[in-house]
């Protein structure tokens, strides 16, 4: 009588907690699509306690949080979902934009260095997943500002962080991944004007000795 009372409560457990998560879930996927970052994320975490292999939600959970500004968040979010399918460009695709933003924003070298070469080694994974969309979409474009970004910061002449060879290799990685770019739309003067920087950045450090 006992065994039959209790895997009856499992069965009921087992039924309500998956009954819980899809509601969560449910609303979750709705406040995302509204566009109301805030309570998709309050609702997603609700759900990830019931469920953290939910690889729909864990995206979801990791683009409301790069939205919402919560770089760091953002990325431990889509580490889940990338665990879970590791085949996810626009996971690494996002993960590395979060990445750049911290990248940028710290004022500590060893974490800006990190967090923008992370975003650099990311970005090409989402290329190397998904080649044919990486030309139209802007996977190169981000990978150049990650490439720009870290290219001043190790062109930073009279520091202790310029390193002439390493600015000048993702100074012209920087280019090349801009270049496609524009290759791919004549019009893109802003791109153009990134190319003309980074070319002038570069001269400025070839020379130096």
């Amino acid at each position: 009588m006992r065994l039959s009372i209790l895997v009856s409560l499992l069965v009921f457990s087992t039924v309500e907690r998956a009954a819980s998560q899809n509601a969560y879930t449910k609303l979750g996927q709705q406040a995302y699509i509204d566009g109301n970052f805030k309570a998709a994320i309050a609702q997603l975490e609700k759900g990830r306690l019931i469920d953290s292999t939910d690889a729909n939600a864990l995206w979801m959970l990791g683009y409301s949080y790069y939205h919402s500004e919560n770089y760091a968040k953002s990325i431990a979010a889509f580490t889940k979902e990338i665990a879970i399918d590791p085949a996810d460009a626009h996971a690494y695709y996002y993960r590395a934009k979060a990445q750049c933003r911290l990248g940028v924003d710290s004022k500590n070298p060893a974490e800006k260095e990190k967090y923008l070469l992370s975003s650099i080694i990311d970005l090409t994974k989402a290329i190397s997943i998904n080649p044919a969309e990486a030309k139209i979409t802007s996977f190169y474009q981000n990978r150049g500002m990650a490439y720009k970004e870290y290219g001043f910061f190790r062109a930073q002449q009279n520091t202790k962080f310029f390193d002439k060879n390493r600015g000048a290799s993702s100074l012209k990685s920087a280019i090349a991944d801009f270049q496609k770019v524009l290759d791919a739309d004549k019009g893109r003067e802003d791109i153009a004007s990134l190319i003309d920087v980074c070319k002038e950045k570069l001269a400025s450090i070839v020379g130096h000795h």
